[in-house]
C-alpha cells in the first residue's frame, strides 16, 4: 500500500474538480430526453432505433461502472479517472458531430464508460477528505446525480429550440476537457491501492448477463412483456449472471468480492437503491409527458417542451439545498435515517402523483418532495455503502451500488413507458394510463422505505475479513 504524498491540493479543490466532471457526465445522460423527438426527425430514424440513444448509455454505463471501479482500487483513482475522463470527451465530440443514428449510438456507447468515475469519485473523497467531511463530500457528490437529471431535462429545451441538437454534446464537452486537464492538476494520486488482477472471465460473464436483461427489459414496449423474445433473453441473462456470481465466489481474485456484497449493511443498501431507482429515474421521463399533453385530453397541461422542463425545476433546487446539509444531517441522525426520510419524501411525491396531479402546483409541491427525497436518499445509499466497506474496495462497491440504481431505473422506466402506451386511444395516452405509471413508481419506493428499515445501524468495515489488519479510513464500529 502506498504512502501519503507530502503535498496534497486542498480537499475543497479536489471536490469541485470532481463535481464539474460529474455534472458534465450526469447532464449527457438526461439533456437528450427531451429532445429524442428532434434525434428522430432530423436523423430519419424509427422509434425504436432513437431508444437506443438511452439504452446504448446504459448499457454501456452498467457494464463499466463496476469494472472501472475496481481498477480505479487496483491502478489507482486519479490515473483511471483521467483515463475515464479523455473516453468520455471523445465519445461526447463523436456524438456532437453525428449526422446519422449509427454513429451517435456509438457515440453514446463511449459516453457510458464515463459512468465509472462516481465510484472513482467517491473513493477520492474518502481517501483525500478530512474523515469528518467525508460524509458530507459523498453525500454532495451523490446529490449531483439527481441534480444534473434534473438539471439537463430543464436545459434541454432552450437549447434545441435555438440551436440544434448538435449542442446538447458541445457544452458539456467543454466542461469534461476542463475537467480532464483539473483532474490532471489538482487531483492528487490515490495513498490506497489493491495490487491484483481484473478477473476477465468474470467481467465477460457480468457483462453478458446484464446486456441480455437490459436490452429484454428495454424492447419490452416493441416486444411486450409477454413475449417468449422477453422472458426467454431474461431467463438467459440470469443464468449467466448467477454462473457470473458462481465464478466471483470461486475467484482468488474476483471482480466483485461475494463476500463484500453479502454484508448486511450492503446487500440491504444494493436492495434499497434498485427499488429507489425503480421507482424515482421514471419521474425525469413521465412528468415532462405528462404536461406536455393537450389540455383536449382532460389532464394535461398543453406545455411546451421549454415549459414541461420548469416543472422539474423544485426538485433540481430542492436537491442542490439538501446536499449542502446531507453530511451535517449524518453526523447528527446517522445515514440510515436519512435513506429512511429520503424515501419516506419520495413516497409522499409519488402518491401525489398518484393521486393528486389535477392542478399545476400539486405537479410542483411532488417535485419539491422528489428533490428533497433523491438528495436525502443518494447521499445515504453511497455513504452507507462507504462505511460497510474496506477503503481498498470503495470503487468496486460503489460501482455496484450504482449499478443497481440504474437497473431498478431500466426496470421501472420500462414497466411505467408500457402502462402509458397500452392506455392510448385517439393518439393521446389515458390519465389512467399515467396513473398506474406513478402508481408502479409509487410501489418502487414503498419497497424502498421498507427495505431501509431492514439496513443495520452500524456499518462495520472489517466484515469482509476479521482477520484483515485495520486500514486508514476503516469505519469500525461508527454510527451510520
Amino acid at each position: 500500500m502506498s504512502t501519503q504524498h507530502p503535498a496534497r491540493p486542498h480537499y475543497t479543490i479536489t471536490f469541485v474538480v470532481l463535481a464539474v466532471a460529474a455534472t458534465a457526465y450526469v447532464l449527457l445522460q438526461s439533456l437528450v430526453l427531451p429532445a429524442l423527438p428532434d434525434f428522430q426527425r432530423d436523423l430519419h430514424a424509427s422509434e425504436t432505433s432513437v431508444s437506443w440513444i438511452l439504452t446504448a448509455y446504459l448499457l454501456s454505463a452498467s457494464i463499466a461502472t463496476p469494472i472501472i471501479g475496481r481498477l480505479g482500487d487496483m491502478y489507482g483513482k486519479e490515473r483511471v479517472l483521467l483515463i475515464v475522463l479523455v473516453i468520455l470527451a471523445a465519445g461526447t465530440l463523436l456524438s456532437a458531430v453525428a449526422t446519422s443514428m449509427n454513429v451517435l449510438i456509438a457515440g453514446r456507447v463511449v459516453q457510458g464508460v464515463g459512468g465509472g468515475m462516481f465510484p472513482l469519485a467517491f473513493g477520492i473523497i474518502r481517501d483525500e477528505f478530512p474523515r469528518q467531511k467525508v460524509a458530507g463530500g459523498i453525500g454532495l457528490m451523490s446529490s449531483l446525480i439527481g441534480i444534473g437529471g434534473g438539471a439537463g431535462v430543464v436545459l434541454a429545451g432552450p437549447i434545441v429550440q435555438s440551436m440544434s441538437y448538435h449542442w446538447l454534446f458541445w457544452f458539456p464537452l467543454v466542461a469534461i476537457v476542463i475537467g480532464a486537464v483539473a483532474t490532471h492538476f489538482f487531483v492528487p494520486e490515490s495513498p490506497v491501492k489493491t495490487p491484483g488482477q481484473i478477473n476477465w472471465m468474470a467481467a465477460v460473464l457480468m457483462s453478458a448477463g446484464l446486456v441480455a436483461v437490459l436490452v429484454a427489459v428495454s424492447e419490452t414496449t416493441l416486444w411486450g412483456w409477454g413475449s417468449v423474445k422477453t422472458l426467454g433473453l431474461i431467463a438467459i441473462g440470469l443464468v449467466i449472471l448467477a454462473g457470473w456470481v458462481v465464478t466471483e465466489a470461486r475467484s482468488r481474485e474476483p471482480l466483485v468480492d461475494m463476500r463484500m456484497m453479502r454484508i448486511k449493511g450492503v446487500w440491504t443498501t444494493n436492495a434499497a437503491a434498485f427499488l429507489f431507482g425503480l421507482g424515482m429515474y421514471s419521474a425525469f421521463i413521465i412528468i415532462p409527458q405528462y404536461v406536455q399533453e393537450p389540455t383536449s385530453t382532460g389532464y394535461g397541461f398543453g406545455a411546451s417542451v421549454v415549459e414541461s422542463g420548469l416543472f422539474l425545476l423544485p426538485s433540481t433546487v430542492a436537491m442542490l439545498l439538501i446536499g449542502q446539509f446531507s453530511g451535517t444531517l449524518d453526523r447528527i441522525i446517522g445515514s440510515r435515517p436519512v435513506l429512511i426520510l429520503g424515501a419516506a419524501s419520495t413516497v409522499g411525491s409519488f402518491a401525489v402523483l398518484t393521486f393528486a396531479r389535477s392542478h399545476e402546483w400539486e405537479i410542483y409541491a411532488a417535485s419539491a418532495l422528489m428533490g428533497v427525497g433523491i438528495g436525502l436518499a443518494f447521499a445515504a445509499l453511497a455513504n452507507l455503502i462507504v462505511q460497510n466497506v474496506p477503503q481498498e474496495q470503495t470503487g468496486v462497491a460503489t460501482g455496484m451500488n450504482t449499478v443497481m440504481r440504474s437497473l431498478g431505473g431500466a426496470l421501472g422506466g420500462q414497466v411505467a413507458a408500457t402502462f402509458i402506451a397500452n392506455s392510448v386511444t385517439n393518439g393521446s395516452p389515458t390519465d389512467h394510463g399515467f396513473t398506474l405509471a406513478f402508481g408502479v413508481c409509487l410501489a418502487g419506493l414503498v419497497a424502498s422505505l421498507l427495505v431501509s428499515f431492514l439496513v443495520p445501524r452500524r456499518g462495520i468495515v472489517g466484515e469482509v475479513d476479521p482477520h484483515r489488519p485495520p486500514v486508514p479510513g476503516d469505519l469500525v464500529g461508527q454510527e451510520v
